[in-house]
């Protein structure tokens, strides 16, 4: 839950305190939206979340307090009106369907089961198969292992993006709002980019369809996979999100 609140949940947060930063009732309050989001972002700095080692540490602490004041700071936010209709809902809504179809053995491996037996599931999607983790090793683990993926951490983002980006419009301020688009348009397509590179593996490339991998995103390095992914944040910003902050 430490390392959770680390990965996803305080890229998350940070876009959630810019979007209540300008409800806040006092000075002290944006005080303190400012120190959370500073603290969340040490989820950026390499070695806090490590994929190689998830057992929670002390520096996990850091971005848990970030996370804790972003909620503190939500509540004393005075909200934005929630519309019940708002352009680009439709997307919304099928953007959101197609990743509950994508997302089954990831839900299931959070919950500690295969979906091999589950009626009809259990036909469609690879789960507790032992297939190689990659193509050409050999055989040693389920295709879905239990526990946490990063193609769902890229799920919760995509649609905390998708929410979240109803709301621009709240922001009254013109280079916040601008600036919070940029970076749920950012997160956006790192989401998607996480659901590429877990469901392909898993579900495309452990059939023994190819060996041609997606390239991991999941931290920022030089490579034709985070170039695809800044390009997709722009044209998310340009063509949509930069839009609601009209």
């Amino acid at each position: 839950m430490l390392v959770f609140l680390n990965f996803p949940a305080a890229l998350a947060a940070i876009a959630v305190v810019a979007l209540a930063y300008g409800a806040l009732p006092s000075r002290a309050w944006r005080g303190a939206a400012i120190a959370a989001v500073v603290l969340c972002a040490a989820v950026f700095w390499p070695g806090v979340v490590n994929q190689n080692d998830l057992d929670a540490r002390s520096v996990n602490a850091i971005c848990a307090v970030g996370v804790a004041l972003a909620l503190a700071i939500t509540l004393a936010a005075r909200g934005a009106a929630w519309k019940r209709s708002h352009r680009g809902d439709r997307l919304r809504i099928g953007i959101g369907v197609v990743l509950l179809l994508l997302s089954p053995p990831w839900i299931a491996a959070e919950f500690g089961f295969f979906l091999n037996r589950v009626p009809l599931l259990g036909g469609i999607y690879l789960s507790g198969q032992y297939r190689p983790e990659q193509p050409g090793l050999p055989t040693f683990a389920p295709a879905v292992h239990h526990g946490d993926h990063h193609g769902l951490n890229g799920v919760l983002l995509v649609l905390t993006a998708l929410l979240l980006s109803r709301l621009l419009s709240s922001i009254s301020r013109t280079g916040l709002r601008l600036a919070t688009a940029a970076y749920l348009a950012l997160m956006l397509a790192y989401g998607v980019g996480n659901i590429a590179n877990d469901f392909w593996l898993e579900q495309v490339a452990k059939r023994g369809w190819t060996t041609w991998l997606v390239p991991s995103v999941l931290e920022p390095h030089l490579g034709w996979g985070w170039a695809v992914l800044v390009v997709e944040a722009f044209i998310f910003w340009a063509a949509w999100f930069g839009r609601e902050c009209a």
